[in-house]
């Protein structure tokens, strides 16, 4: 990619493509010089579009057909997703598109799904499962567009009016850090080398709390005279005495600078931290420590680790009976196939086969034996889509969905051996029989 910045937009990207598809005809959209497609839902009143270098904050939903496959509000609790917008890749790339809105603007932008993987994810090719001439329909809207000179000017005026409002009358060190100690502690100086153990958050300057040692349940140790956070947090920790309190003001440019923290810390951020020293070590002594805990977690990890093994193996002996007392309860009576799969048809489908090799769409419900649900795609309300045959998902279902056509629906019984075995999945115990009602949608 041409960026030199960390684009946040590409890992998003990255992580939900993986199903993508689309056709390739676009009426009722307009089309740009370049070759771009796109569709305008909303226009705002400012005209100020987004251009290269500038930090936007955006909404992104894509879609396939009639099935959402990533929506930012929802993986994001609402938050937006922030960018640095780089230059184009190619004439007609995703980055064309949104340099096409300004802030309060909404669109939807197709883009070739052979250019993105190629040009933009600098990949060998698109992933064999996507249609050559595929296409991606992104939904975007834009939240803000910020230039470096604005967000800096934002920065100054922010810091300025909490200063004020906070009655904060100490000089800035020579870096702009603004030391504000609460609390005088005893002891020597810290030195480098050595170990301090603190309780710290983490604040914007809106107030917004990032992080809590306090709310983590316990505190941090942090070896003084190595970068820890920031070269504000260090350079602040490194006045501070045992007992002591303070509060660090961090303007950006000793904190996270022009790009900010992931999509935690926007760009050009000061920092707050509150922080208290509650002691301080040697490293000799905090070497010690650390091998005195590791020691006992190892003892916890091998105690627990033959707890789990124990209870795996009763499982492993249960199950049959298990399994047993189920089919007798809810009088299932058909057989189990040679993998050991009891398929039990609620509703025969009429539509095509599933076939292995196919795309197939599927709403499910899984449950334990017990009743125990672990997982539904109706609570989600977004059916999964895999390709039948490839291994994409355990024994059991590639076996039992092939057996149904569209708009069947069935419930598959599947013993561990063709399920996860072994293997505690969280929810899901070793040696599980799994019951799944499933839905046929669509095959394509």
């Amino acid at each position: 990619m041409k960026s030199k910045y960390v684009n946040s937009l590409v890992v998003v990207l990255m992580v939900a493509v993986t199903m993508l598809a689309c056709s390739s005809k676009y009426p009722g959209y307009d089309k740009t010089a370049s070759g771009l497609y796109y569709k305008l839902f909303k226009v705002s009143k400012d005209t100020v579009k987004a251009k290269a270098g500038d930090w936007v904050s955006l909404h992104m939903k894509y879609t396939y057909k009639d099935s959402t496959l990533f929506d930012s509000r929802l993986a994001m609790k609402n938050e937006p997703i922030r960018l640095r917008l780089p230059e184009s890749d190619y004439k007609g790339d995703i980055y064309e598109g949104i340099r096409m809105l300004s802030k309060g603007d909404s669109a939807d932008i197709i883009i070739n799904a052979d250019s993105l993987f190629t040009k933009t994810f600098r990949q060998p090719s698109r992933p064999a499962f996507i249609d050559t001439n595929s296409v991606i329909h992104f939904y975007i809207t834009m939240v803000a567009v910020d230039s470096k000179d604005e967000l800096i000017k934002k920065e100054e005026e922010g810091l300025k009016k909490y200063l004020a409002e906070k009655k904060v009358t100490v000089a800035p060190t020579a870096s702009g850090l603004y030391y504000i100690e609460t609390q005088a502690g005893k002891g020597a100086k810290i030195d480098s080398g050595q170990w301090v153990k603190t309780h710290f958050s983490v604040s914007l300057i809106d107030g917004k709390q990032l992080f809590s040692t306090r709310d983590r349940g316990e505190p941090m140790d942090i070896e003084c005279g190595k970068r820890f956070d920031t070269q504000g947090f260090d350079e602040g920790l490194a006045m501070m005495l045992k007992g002591a309190k303070a509060t660090f003001i961090v303007p950006s440019k000793i904190a996270f600078g022009e790009n900010g923290k992931s999509n935690i810390i926007p760009p050009y951020s000061t920092v707050i931290y509150d922080v208290e020293v509650l002691d301080v070590i040697s490293k000799a002594v905090h070497d010690k420590e650390m091998k005195e805990k590791h020691k006992r977690d190892s003892v916890e990890q091998a105690v627990k680790q033959k707890e789990m093994s124990a209870k795996a193996e009763v499982n492993k002996k249960q199950e049959g009976d298990l399994m047993k007392k189920y089919l007798a309860d809810h009088k299932i009576t058909a057989k189990p196939t040679a993998s050991g799969l009891i398929y039990v048809e609620k509703v025969k489908g009429t539509g095509a086969k599933a076939v292995p090799g196919k795309k197939v769409k599927v709403h499910y419900t899984g449950t334990l034996l017990n009743g125990t649900k672990f997982d539904s795609s109706r609570d989600r309300n977004q059916p999964f889509e895999f390709v039948l045959g490839q291994g994409q998902v355990i024994k059991g279902w590639d076996e039992g969905i092939a057996l149904m056509n569209v708009g069947g629906k069935a419930t598959l019984i599947i013993p561990s051996k063709i399920a996860y075995g072994e293997r505690d999945m969280g929810q899901i115990p070793p040696f599980s029989t799994l019951v799944f009602d499933v839905e046929l949608m669509d095959v394509k």
